[in-house]
């Protein structure tokens, strides 16, 4: 008779995320993941197959948190549309996990470690950078709509310089850089929508 698991399984997926967002894939080792989900590396295997699929898990559960939230954030009705931009692009740069700075984002961070050599990252990471263009669009939509923005503002072209910036911006809170220099890159890029 199999014996029942000891541990809360979605309790290891949210503290392996943890671990792979401080230290990134490549960095982190079965032993590493066992360590700190207090797992032997049998029932690390018996119950996620792999670190690979851990690690798909981990990254699965961070869009449905982090990047959730990211995108309620832009999905503020009611408020001036720079303001709103401002608001989540400083939120973005100031440890919005309530972690330790500089660990930018999940989906950024292995954007970067992984580029195009794994398929199923690559989905997941560009399925993330998709639904943060089309927030970003549909609130720019709604600035020209309403008279906020220009109405020949070309949707596309801001939607894309606004996601570099983004993109930017997290590489650049990783690696420690000044809040107020962000703050800075992040009125400035806001200037354009005029």
């Amino acid at each position: 008779m199999a014996r029942p698991r000891q541990f809360d399984e979605q309790d290891a997926v949210v503290r392996a995320t943890d671990l792979f967002w401080r230290r990134g894939y490549n960095a982190t080792s079965v032993r590493d993941l066992g360590a700190e989900l207090e797992l032997t590396p049998s029932s690390l295997y018996r119950t996620f197959t792999d670190k690979h699929t851990l690690f798909l898990r981990a990254l699965d559960h961070y869009r449905a948190t982090d990047s959730a939230e990211a995108e309620r954030r832009l999905d503020a009705a009611g408020r001036p549309v720079r303001q709103v931009l401002r608001d989540w692009m400083l939120w973005l740069v100031s440890c919005p996990s309530g972690g330790e700075p500089g660990r930018g984002c999940f989906v950024v961070n292995t954007a970067t470690e992984l580029g195009t050599a794994d398929d199923q990252v690559r989905r997941r990471t560009e399925a993330a950078f998709e639904v943060t263009r089309q927030a970003v669009r549909s609130l720019l939509d709604r600035g020209r709509r309403d008279g906020e923005l220009p109405s020949d503002l070309d949707l596309d072209a801001a939607v894309e310089l606004l996601f570099t910036t983004v993109l930017g911006l997290r590489v650049r809170e990783r690696a420690g850089h000044d809040p107020a220099r962000l703050a800075t890159a992040i009125d400035a890029a806001l200037r354009t929508l005029a």
